[in-house]
């Protein structure tokens, strides 16, 4: 019997500790039912602690032979699943959540704001602003509001179409630089805590 598994990278397991099959990842067994296997024990929680634990795709692969000897797995997805145990289900505040968005917003704005204004400072933009209404209008003016005010618009569409989103408005269906950058920091963060948990069960094992 060929078995096909694709675990993932990360589950996230809540008041309960046993880890089924069926949890860690996508099962295939071609011309046959998967539910003979999908409610297979791989991994019991060891402690009351929440944190995350690591499972191989050995003990899946151990799991799965000692119910089906005969049966041939392959393996199409992560080599190492991380394992997060919660308690119980976290009640989400939303007076704290509206505090960190906005906490976020003002951080965000102000980091903004001051990169903008000194990249303009050092670029001597309102000196180029006089510079143009001079050549196009043959007079200086300490504060050519017909440059400045679409120069200003034009910097706000350029951030919109830039982060691909206004509010809950999407430019195109294309992920955002900043989707893009969280997507990258969780991959390389499940990648280091995979290293972590592997270099403590070796030092485990060694001891």
């Amino acid at each position: 019997m060929d078995i096909y598994i694709k675990p993932n990278e990360k589950i996230a397991i809540t008041g309960r500790k046993i880890v089924y099959l069926k949890e860690i990842g996508e099962i295939w067994i071609p011309e046959q039912s998967t539910a003979c296997i999908e409610n297979l024990v791989i991994f019991e929680i060891p402690e009351d602690t929440e944190k995350t634990y690591l499972i191989s795709v050995m003990d899946i692969i151990k799991a799965i032979t000692l119910k089906f000897p005969d049966a041939t797995i392959n393996n199409v997805g992560e080599m190492d699943i991380l394992v997060e145990y919660k308690q119980k289900k976290q009640s989400q505040n939303k007076l704290w959540l509206y505090t960190k968005i906005a906490s976020i917003a003002i951080i965000l704005f102000s980091g903004a704001s001051t990169s903008i204004m000194s990249f303009h400072s050092d670029a001597q933009i309102p000196k180029i602003f006089q510079n143009y209404y001079y050549i196009f209008f043959g007079e200086y003016n300490d504060m050519p509001l017909i440059l400045a005010i679409p120069y200003t618009i034009g910097l706000g569409v350029g951030i919109i179409l830039f982060f691909n989103h206004f509010s809950k408005i999407y430019v195109t269906k294309d992920p955002t630089p900043i989707e893009i950058e969280m997507t990258t920091y969780e991959k390389e963060t499940n990648t280091s805590i995979i290293d972590a948990l592997n270099r403590k069960q070796k030092s485990g094992d060694s001891s």
